[in-house]
């Protein structure tokens, strides 16, 4: 049996002492006060809806508009106590480490910010102290690690003071499974390090370098059966200042061309008899100004197309056949060659480099035709086809070719499309063809070498565990966030890398 609002209020009246306004609920009160804030119905028209009173609707608009002020503005003093954490000794210690590995801090920084702050004398070697028995605790995490899920590895050399580093990370987790100080580089080196790192299940499908022969030289003992692709990052890095020379040597040529012009057109206006000397070495050297500028521009535009072609057609991730590539590649070096003699001291080395690791830098490529003629067999479509979904998704969303090719193949795969377009999205992104990541962390290790003359191995096992295990703040893949490199690797939570080293840390909550 059902009732109307008015029968109902009469039967909630008759019940004595009974008030509407004390069965509303929290959610109900702040809607309320809200809807009165708002100012889109009157007070009067509130409280008859909520069958409360007005006087009831206007104390819920008072206490949203306090809370609503409180938001805005903060009312508490800044010398208002928030919270307390107990300072114990091993507090102190984590907040020591925290401070030279978070921070960045040197130990005589540590030291000022115990003392000014806290009040408390840390002395230089007692930060030393705390530091060396964490690295005692965090080598055996380094050691224990498997490394048998790392798939591709980037392998390269950094210095501290003319001291060598080697530095070995997984591409894809960002893990660093080698940074170990040496006294060389060579070949007997890199091979004795990955041999250790095989002991630990390092296996990878192949690793990505630059062309130092200890690196090649180790990897090849240790590892004779995995390819060492090329970084075409360094490739790159030694084109790009050529182009940008030629760029600034043609620009001194017509700026010197244009003086000499300028010059030449002031004594000519002059008219003056005393001057045709002058005037007739002017037209001599203009002459000359004019035969190098009309060998520079052409040089330093035909230099910078041969880069840009090398850049956005052969190292690109796009649908070009490996074999295109290489043809690419070839015309690109004999094409450079041709022009090495008018700047043999700049171009001459680039094309050295190109011309013996064409194999190396178009590595990635070869893997890349491998995968999409797997993926076209999966689907059970043409090679051409896939190729033709990659070409499309290089192009850009607002690009007038893209969505008619892509109609094309969706009528072609029908319910197939998605899913294969899925797919060679994700085998785009896994394509490596530098290691960006080992430059990073090289960044990273930059920023506490410059704390220390002397970094020590022990120091370097320290920096090796925390950044393995420090999760990532942000990043622009959003899988990383909020995970540290090893659990990206293993895929497997762990616990603060502050409590993995012996500490229980308390925090305010």
């Amino acid at each position: 049996m059902c009732y109307s609002i008015p029968v109902v209020r009469a039967f909630q009246q008759a019940i004595p002492n009974y008030c509407t306004a004390k069965t509303l609920g929290p959610a109900e009160r702040l809607a309320l006060g809200v809807q009165a804030l708002a100012g889109a119905q009157t007070i009067t028209r509130l409280a008859d809806d909520a069958d409360v009173s007005r006087k009831f609707v206007y104390q819920q608009a008072g206490i949203a508009q306090a809370a609503l002020e409180d938001a805005f503005t903060s009312t508490a003093a800044d010398d208002q106590v928030l919270f307390h954490l107990p300072v114990t000794k091993n507090w102190l210690k984590q907040a020591a480490l925290s401070l030279t590995l978070i921070c960045h801090s040197s130990y005589r920084g540590v030291h000022e910010f115990c003392r000014d702050l806290l009040g408390v004398s840390m002395s230089v070697g007692t930060v030393h102290n705390i530091v060396h028995d964490a690295i005692a605790k965090a080598r055996p995490h380094n050691l224990t690690q498997n490394l048998a899920n790392v798939k591709i590895a980037g392998l390269d050399e950094i210095f501290q003071k003319q001291q060598p580093v080697l530095v070995g990370a997984d591409i894809r987790s960002t893990y660093c499974f080698l940074l170990s100080a040496e006294e060389q580089r060579d070949g007997d080196t890199w091979a004795l390090r990955l041999m250790e790192c095989q002991d630990r299940g390092f296996a990878p499908q192949a690793t990505i370098a630059d062309f130092g022969t200890g690196i090649r030289a180790g990897q090849k003992r240790a590892m004779p059966n995995v390819p060492c692709r090329g970084d075409i990052f360094h490739a790159l890095h030694e084109l790009t200042p050529v182009v940008a020379f030629l760029e600034n040597r043609a620009y001194d040529t017509i700026a010197a061309h244009d003086k000499l012009l300028h010059k030449k057109t002031k004594l000519q206006q002059q008219g003056r008899r005393d001057k045709k000397a002058e005037l007739a070495s002017l037209t001599h050297q203009l002459a000359a100004a004019a035969t190098e500028q009309a060998k520079a521009i052409p040089l330093t535009d035909d230099v910078a197309l041969l880069a840009r072609w090398l850049r956005t057609d052969v190292f690109a991730v796009s649908a070009l056949p490996y074999a295109d590539r290489c043809a690419l590649f070839d015309f690109i070096v004999a094409e450079l060659e041709t022009r090495a003699s008018q700047c043999p001291h700049r171009i001459k080395p680039v094309c050295t480099l190109l011309k013996n690791h064409r194999g190396q830098l178009l590595a990635f490529a070869k893997q890349l035709d491998e995968d999409l003629a797997k993926l076209a067999a999966d689907f059970d479509v043409p090679v051409a086809v896939v190729r033709e979904i990659l070409d499309v998704q290089t192009l850009a969303n607002g690009s007038a070719l893209r969505w008619p090719k892509e109609g094309v193949l969706r009528d072609q795969l029908g319910s197939r499309f998605d899913s294969l377009d899925q797919r060679v999205r994700a085998l785009r992104e896994q394509v490596v063809r530098a290691s960006s990541i080992i430059e990073n962390i090289n960044s990273r290790l930059r920023s506490y070498f410059f704390l220390r003359r002397e970094i020590g191995s022990g120091y370097l096992e320290l920096l090796q565990f925390f950044l393995n295990h420090r999760r990532f703040l942000r990043s622009e893949q959003p899988e990383r966030v909020d995970k540290s490199p090893a659990e990206l690797l293993t895929g497997r939570p762990h616990p603060h890398w502050l409590e993995m080293l012996g500490y229980s840390r308390t925090c305010h909550n």
